[in-house]
C-alpha cells in the first residue's frame, strides 16, 4: 500500500522507505518522511475533508453552507489527506455500512496518493459517538452533578472503543470551557462554573478515551465561554488574570493528568487578539511552557474566520499564514485556507515552508502514534461486520451516570419520594418529549430530524418510565416549551388539582443555531423559562396541589418564588437516552439521590448572571439594590437520608503549612438516615488576605462516599500547598504566605467546619509543574471504632 507515483524526489532505496519502520520512534518516523515530500503533499496532511457537508443544505456548523465547497474528491486526495470529518456525524447512516463506506474512502486515499498514508478520522463524542444508533449518554452538566470522575472515565472509554471499532482515531471532547454566564446556549457543553470540578471531570474523560487508543481533543482552548453578554462567537473582555486562574486549570489538569494529544483552538477574541492567531497562546503558553506535543486543530472554519468575522487577515492566504504562525496544524473541517491559499503564499515567500514543516511533523508523529504509517495497515477495523454502537454494556453506563447526576434541590414535607398509592398528575411540556433528554451533541439533536430514519434509539419518555411505576398517573402538556400558546394551562392546572401530588416537567430542547433554546448558537437573553412554561408553573402552584417541579435542562434557570413554592424540586441536565428511567427511580425513590449542583441556580432572570466563584466585592453589599445571592448554591443537593459530620481536624491555632509542603486534613461522615445514600465531601479554599482579590470560597477537594445505614467513613485530603496558588500582582503565579482556611462543607454556601492555616516560608512563584489536587483517601470504620 505505498501508492508509488509519478513524482521523482531521487531519494536512496533506504532514505525512501525509512519512515515504515516500526522500530523508529513515531517522531523519528515523521523526521524521514518530511525531506521525501513536496509542497502539495506536506499541505495535503494540513487539512480534512468533511465527507458528509453540504447534501441537505442544513449546516451543522456556523457558516457551514457558504464555506463547505471545496475541489473534487479525486483532485483532494491526490497528494493524501489529512483527516476525514464526521463520516458518521452528518447524516444518518447504519453503523455497519458506514464502516464499510469508510473503509472504501480510505483504501481510495491509500491507492491514489504517492506515500499511501490513510486519512486520520475524527468525529464528535462530547455525549457519545455523535453516529445514528449509538448510545446517548447524559451532557457534561450532568458529569459535573455527579462528582464523579471514575464513572465519567467508565464512559469514556466506551466511547472510546466505540469510536476504535468503526474506524475513528480522534474524538472532538471533552469540551472544558468553565460556564461564566448561564445566557450562553453551550452552557450544557460545560461541565461546571467550578475550574476544578471542570479540571477533574475534563481529565477523567480524556484517560478513558486516550486509554481506549483514541485522541482527546480538548475544547475550546480558550476563553470561549467567557464572550460578552452571554452570546456564541462574541467578543472575550476578560483580562489575563481571569484567564490564568479560571480558565486556563481544566487544560492543564487534563493535558498532565489524562494525557491528551490534540487541542482545539477556541473561536474567541480575548481583548481584541483572536486566539486562532495568537502566538502566545498557541505555542507560548501551549507548547513552551507546558511542553504540549501533541496536534493543535482548528474549530471549523476559525481560520477563515480571522478574515470573514475578526477582521484581521484580508484574504484566505493571510489567514493562513496567521493560523500556521500562530501553532494551528490542522485546518478542519475541509479544505480552504490551507489548501492553494497557502501553498501559493509559501511559494510567493509569505509564509515560511519550516512553518508547513512544524506542523507537519506535529501530524505525522500522531499518525505513527495510531499506525497510519504502517506497511499493511487495514482499512476495515476488525469486527466491522458486526459493528453495534448501542449495547447493554453503555445503556447501563448511561443509566447510572444519569441517576448519579439528578440533583434534589428542595423536599418540603418529604413529598418525595412519591408514596405508593397516591394520585399523581404529570404535567409540562418536556413529561412526554424523549427529546428531552438528549443535549445539543447528541446525534439526534445534532443532525437534526431523519423522520425516515426515526431517532434510532430507544429513549422513554418521563411519562413513559414514570407510568410504569405509578399506576394512577394523570397527564396534560400545559403548553409547549417555546411560543406564546396558553390555552392548554388551564387543562393542565384542572388534572394538577384532582391529584394527590403534581409533577411538573418543564425545560428545554436543545438544538443548533436556534433551532433550540439550548445549545451551541442558542443563547438566552435572560434566565426565564422559555415560552409560557412560568405561567404554566405559577397556575399550576396556584392550584395548592403539592408541586415536584422537575427541571429537564440545558441551563440554570431562575427560580425565583417558584422555588419557595413548590413541595419539591429536581433538576436534570440532559440526563441522556436512560434519563426517564433515572428520574422516575428518583421520584419514586427506587434510587437515592446523589447528584450535587455544578452551576448555582439563580433566583433573578434579569442581570448579568454571576457564578459562585466571586470576590467580596461580587456578593451580597449595601452599595447595591441588586443581590446576586443564588436560590441555590454551587455544589448544593439533597437526598433521602441523613449524614453526620464529626471529628473534622481541629489544629487549634492555625497550624503552619509550608508554601511548598503539604497540609492532611480529615472529617468523619456517618450515614445516619434509614436507607443507603451517598455524602459528597467538598473541600474549599478561603483566603481572607492576598496581593489580588481571590474568590471568598473556590473548590479545591471532593470526594463521593456511598454508605449503608449506620455506616461511617473517614475522609483524609492530603492538600498540596500549589493548590492556593494565583497570578499575583505581576502576573506571575504564586504561593503566597499567610492565614486561609481549609473548609469542609456540603456545598459552597453549607460549611460543616473550617480548618485554619498560616501558609509559612517565602513567596513561592510555581509554574506548570505545580501539583494539580489534592489526595483523597476514604477509611471505612469499623463499628467497634466508632467509639
Amino acid at each position: 500500500m505505498t501508492g508509488q507515483g509519478a513524482i521523482d524526489t531521487s531519494p536512496t532505496p533506504d532514505d525512501s522507505t525509512r519512515w515504515r519502520d516500526p522500530g523508529l520512534s513515531p517522531g523519528e518516523r515523521a523526521e524521514a518522511l518530511i525531506p521525501l515530500m513536496t509542497l502539495e503533499e506536506k499541505v495535503a496532511q494540513l487539512v480534512g475533508v468533511w465527507v458528509g457537508a453540504g447534501a441537505s443544505g442544513e449546516g451543522v456548523a456556523p457558516h457551514q453552507t457558504e464555506m463547505a465547497g471545496g475541489p473534487e474528491w479525486s483532485t483532494v486526495i491526490r497528494h493524501g489527506l489529512g483527516q476525514l470529518t464526521r463520516p458518521y456525524g452528518t447524516a444518518p447512516v447504519d453503523p455497519v455500512a458506514g464502516a464499510r463506506s469508510l473503509a472504501a474512502s480510505q483504501a481510495e486515499i491509500v491507492a491514489t496518493s504517492r506515500f499511501g498514508i490513510p486519512a486520520q478520522v475524527h468525529e464528535e463524542c462530547l455525549t457519545g459517538f455523535a453516529a445514528w444508533r449509538a448510545t446517548v449518554y447524559p451532557a457534561p452538566l450532568s458529569w459535573g452533578a455527579t462528582f464523579d470522575p471514575g464513572l465519567v472515565e467508565e464512559m469514556a472509554g466506551r466511547i472510546g472503543r466505540s469510536l476504535r471499532a468503526a474506524g475513528v482515531h480522534q474524538g472532538l471532547a471533552p469540551v472544558l470551557d468553565v460556564t461564566r454566564d448561564y445566557r450562553w446556549g453551550r452552557t450544557e457543553e460545560t461541565v461546571s462554573e467550578d475550574p476544578y470540578l471542570v479540571g477533574t471531570i475534563g481529565a477523567a474523560y480524556v484517560r478513558g478515551l486516550e486509554g481506549a487508543g483514541v485522541v482527546a481533543t480538548l475544547k475550546h482552548f480558550a476563553g470561549y465561554s467567557a464572550s460578552r453578554g452571554g452570546r456564541n462567537l462574541a467578543p472575550v473582555p476578560m483580562g489575563r488574570r481571569e484567564l490564568a486562574d479560571v480558565v486556563l486549570p481544566p487544560f492543564e489538569m487534563a493535558l498532565r493528568l489524562g494525557g491528551a494529544r490534540s487541542v482545539m483552538n477556541s473561536y474567541a477574541e480575548i481583548d481584541g487578539v483572536p486566539v486562532a492567531a495568537d502566538d502566545g497562546l498557541l505555542t507560548g503558553l501551549l507548547r513552551d511552557e507546558w511542553g504540549f506535543a501533541g496536534t493543535v486543530v482548528a474549530d471549523y472554519f476559525a481560520i477563515r474566520f480571522l478574515q470573514k468575522l475578526h477582521g484581521v487577515a484580508a484574504d484566505a492566504a493571510e489567514a493562513a499564514g496567521l493560523a500556521l504562525r500562530a501553532g494551528i496544524d490542522v485546518e478542519l473541517p475541509t479544505v480552504d485556507t490551507f489548501g492553494e491559499p497557502l501553498i501559493e503564499a509559501v511559494k510567493a515567500g509569505a509564509v515560511d515552508e519550516k512553518l508547513v514543516d512544524r506542523a507537519l511533523r506535529r501530524v505525522l508523529t500522531q499518525k505513527a502514534e495510531l499506525g497510519l504509517l504502517d506497511e499493511g495497515w487495514q482499512c476495515l477495523p476488525e469486527g466491522a461486520d458486526r459493528l453495534r454502537l448501542d449495547d447493554p454494556e453503555s445503556q447501563d453506563i448511561a443509566l447510572r451516570l444519569a441517576r448519579e447526576s439528578a440533583v434534589l434541590l428542595r423536599n418540603t414535607g418529604d413529598i418525595l419520594p412519591l408514596a405508593p398509592g397516591r394520585r399523581v398528575a404529570l404535567v409540562g411540556p418536556v413529561a412526554d418529549d424523549p427529546m428531552a433528554m438528549l443535549g445539543c451533541y447528541a446525534f439526534p439533536a445534532h443532525v437534526g430530524a431523519h423522520p425516515e430514519h426515526g431517532l434510532g434509539l430507544e429513549i422513554p419518555s418521563l411519562r413513559e418510565a414514570l407510568g410504569a411505576l405509578v399506576p394512577r398517573l394523570a397527564y396534560a402538556p400545559g403548553c409547549d416549551i417555546t411560543g406564546d400558546d396558553t390555552s392548554g394551562i388551564a387543562a393542565a392546572a384542572t388534572v394538577a388539582a384532582a391529584s394527590d401530588v403534581c409533577v411538573l416537567a418543564v425545560g428545554d430542547r436543545a438544538g443548533l443555531f436556534g433551532r433550540g433554546t439550548s445549545g451551541e448558537g442558542c443563547d438566552a437573553t435572560d434566565l426565564r423559562l422559555p415560552g409560557v412554561q412560568s405561567e404554566l408553573v405559577r397556575a399550576v402552584l396556584a392550584t395548592g396541589t403539592p408541586v415536584v417541579l422537575v427541571l429537564l435542562a440545558g441551563r440554570p434557570y431562575a427560580l425565583g418564588e417558584e422555588a419557595d413554592a413548590a413541595a419539591a424540586i429536581v433538576y436534570a441536565f440532559f440526563p441522556g437516552q436512560r434519563g426517564g428511567q433515572a428520574l422516575a427511580e428518583v421520584l419514586t425513590g427506587a434510587v437515592n439521590p446523589s447528584g450535587r449542583l455544578p452551576v448555582s441556580v439563580p433566583r433573578d432572570a434579569g442581570g448579568l448572571p454571576a457564578t459562585y466563584l466571586s470576590p467580596w466585592l461580587g456578593r451580597r453589599s449595601q452599595v447595591s439594590s441588586v443581590d446576586p445571592t443564588p436560590a441555590f448554591p454551587f455544589g448544593h443537593g439533597l437526598g433521602y437520608t441523613t449524614f453526620e459530620w464529626s471529628d473534622v481536624t481541629e489544629p487549634g491555632e492555625p497550624a503552619a503549612w509550608p508554601v511548598d509542603g503539604e497540609v492532611s486534613v480529615a472529617v468523619t461522615v456517618r450515614n445516619a438516615g434509614p436507607r443507603p445514600g451517598t455524602e459528597v465531601v467538598q473541600l474549599y479554599l478561603h483566603d481572607p488576605v492576598a496581593q489580588t482579590t481571590r474568590p471568598v470560597v473556590r473548590l479545591v477537594g471532593h470526594a463521593r462516599v456511598p454508605l449503608e445505614p449506620g455506616e461511617a467513613a473517614r475522609v483524609t485530603f492530603g492538600v498540596p500547598a500549589d493548590v492556593t496558588s494565583f497570578t499575583g500582582v505581576r502576573g506571575r503565579r504564586i504561593v503566597e504566605p499567610g492565614e486561609v482556611e481549609l473548609r469542609f462543607a456540603r456545598s459552597s454556601a453549607d460549611v460543616v467546619a473550617a480548618v485554619p492555616l498560616r501558609l509559612t516560608g517565602d513567596v513561592r512563584e510555581v509554574g506548570h509543574e505545580r501539583r494539580l489536587r489534592p489526595r483523597a483517601r476514604i477509611e471505612r470504620i469499623a463499628p467497634e471504632d466508632r467509639g
